[in-house]
């Protein structure tokens, strides 16, 4: 993982946008806003960061962000990268983030890959499956029972009146909810659906089962879809830098 977006959500509105881009360089680290940042009146620059038309360089990961990995020393570190599907050899803190999102209880900031297509021109996405906690008992039940390999299928839930893009991950037969996509992937993996047929070529399937993990690193996914043409993720103007 060579980039992240940085983004923010409103604790009122709640809407998302992105408002950074945090990009991995071979002397460092590099950190620009984007032009969400416009989309919040109330929206505050990250410490000494002040400048939104400025961009920032670091050999180090920026504090901001190399506060929400977790530190090797730490005696459930093996554990934690086993969880997420990634090896301990690797030297990559952006691919961890990447997969947890850098949440954080003390802030509204989440960390978001763009995907980029693989050499085989197919679209390729790592994900936990959100909203375990708030699911009925045999959800969760039939949650914990999921194998490695297993496909899920996605679902619009349009009534969602928190987010009309929601996207809800359901098993095979016999059907059961199982919880959510991360929001930021929801819009790309519709427009992936509606490619075509889409719906016959998307698939999601377990990547992973944690069932000694907490709940937002539960159920690791993935989904793989051949790239359109003319398929371009993350152009909004919105991820565009501010400067």
């Amino acid at each position: 993982m060579k980039a992240l977006f940085v983004a923010y959500q409103d604790p009122v509105t709640r809407q998302w946008a992105p408002v950074g881009k945090l990009t991995r360089k071979e002397d460092g680290y590099r950190f620009a806003y984007t032009k969400g940042v416009n989309k919040f009146n109330n929206f505050l620059p990250f410490g000494r960061m002040s400048d939104f038309s400025q961009t920032y360089f670091s050999k180090d990961l920026f504090p901001l962000f190399a506060n929400r990995a977790l530190p090797k020393n730490r005696p459930e570190y093996a554990d934690y990268i086993e969880w997420l599907g990634l090896s301990k050899f690797q030297d990559n803190q952006l691919d961890e983030l990447a997969r947890t999102g850098g949440l954080r209880a003390t802030d509204n900031l989440e960390l978001i890959p763009c995907p980029e297509p693989t050499k085989e021109s197919m679209y390729e996405a790592f994900f936990f499956v959100r909203g375990l906690r708030h699911a009925t008992p045999a959800s969760r039940e039939r949650a914990d029972e999921l194998k490695a390999g297993e496909r899920l299928f996605l679902i619009c839930d349009l009534q969602n009146m928190q987010d009309r893009a929601a996207l809800m991950l359901r098993t095979d037969d016999p059907i059961s909810l199982i919880g959510y996509t991360p929001a930021y992937f929801a819009r790309d993996f519709m427009s992936l659906l509606k490619e075509g047929e889409g719906s016959k070529k998307v698939e999601v399937t377990v990547e992973k089962v944690n069932l000694d993990a907490p709940a937002q690193y539960r159920i690791l996914c993935k989904i793989l879809a051949p790239w359109p043409s003319h398929f371009s993720p993350c152009e909004d103007q919105l991820f565009k830098e501010f400067s």
